[in-house]
């Protein structure tokens, strides 16, 4: 696996976004095309209507279940940042830190965890200022 860091670190689910969204987004742009036809062959308006509704239900699983497993691993992340700073300090990481600051301090190995850590609550560094000052970065290949 290539080595990560700040650069390379990002993911897309090119699948869903691309080949999944694409589709739904076809099935609704082609029902509304047929929607305007009311004397086709099929019943009228009804069938065009079932398929939008069908393409834009999709889409709402899609988004919603895309954004649920996110904030399950939010969670999880948190706790194991949490942890992880109690293990090296004997504390809970400071109470300013943001979710998003939390997320990226999961990058930096334990050398420099706790002073960035510190320091990202005091200057209320944004994520993505955290995630350029790690000098030693620790991967994470498993996120959603």
């Amino acid at each position: 696996m290539q080595e990560q860091n700040f650069k390379n670190h990002t993911r897309i689910a090119s699948a869903w976004y691309y080949a999944g969204l694409g589709m739904a987004g076809v099935v609704t742009v082609f029902s509304l095309i047929y929607a305007q036809d009311y004397n086709n062959a099929m019943g009228g308006i009804l069938v065009p209507v079932l398929f939008v509704d069908i393409a834009i239900g999709l889409i709402l699983i899609g988004f919603f279940a895309r954004s649920f497993a996110l904030k399950a691993q939010d969670r999880a992340i948190r706790a194991e940042e949490n942890l992880r700073h109690f293990v090296l300090t004997g504390k809970l990481l400071d109470e300013r830190l943001t979710l998003s600051q939390i997320i990226a301090l999961r990058f930096a190995a334990d050398e420099e965890f706790v002073d960035l850590a510190q320091k990202a609550a005091n200057e209320n560094l944004s994520n993505k200022d955290i995630k350029m000052a790690i000098k030693n970065w620790k991967a994470d290949h498993h996120r959603v």
